[in-house]
């Protein structure tokens, strides 16, 4: 497991920032690795998702089943109970700051078959590309 931790700021409120988390229609959340994702199971605040994923190959997919447990407006947590990246955890806390909102993520990750260096690259990496992704599709969210 590898410990990472990254920050960004939003330029959106908090409570757009949840309004936006909890949008499940098509098209609210536009990230290019993922194929398709399928609820199984919700309960309280938690939901778990079966997740189709591109590899870095772009054409290839895998399958990972998350578990996201949502804490309105302090974050999520984030934990894969399934597939190549299982066991990995992380959190995302939000703090508001009046029309523009701080997320910091901390947690661990786990890949298998690769070592510290190439988890913690393709961690901060993917971290960096979905906040990226969700600070574009917040733009034009109302």
């Amino acid at each position: 497991m590898v410990h990472v931790k990254d920050e960004g700021e939003f330029d959106a409120p908090i409570d757009r920032i949840w309004k936006f988390l909890q949008d499940n229609s098509v098209g609210a959340h536009n990230h290019k690795a993922v194929k398709s994702v399928k609820t199984i199971a919700e309960e309280g605040k938690s939901v778990t998702q079966e997740v189709e994923l591109y590899n870095p190959d772009g054409t290839s997919t895998h399958l990972e089943t998350w578990k996201l447990t949502f804490n309105p407006p302090h974050g999520f947590e984030m934990e894969v109970v399934a597939g190549p990246t299982k066991g990995t955890k992380y959190t995302h806390r939000y703090t508001s700051m009046g029309s523009r909102t701080r997320v910091e993520v901390e947690g661990e990750f786990q890949v298998q078959g690769m070592d510290d260096a190439a988890i913690r690259k393709m961690a901060l990496s993917m971290l960096a590309m979905v906040f990226d992704e969700d600070r574009s599709s917040l733009a034009h969210y109302t």
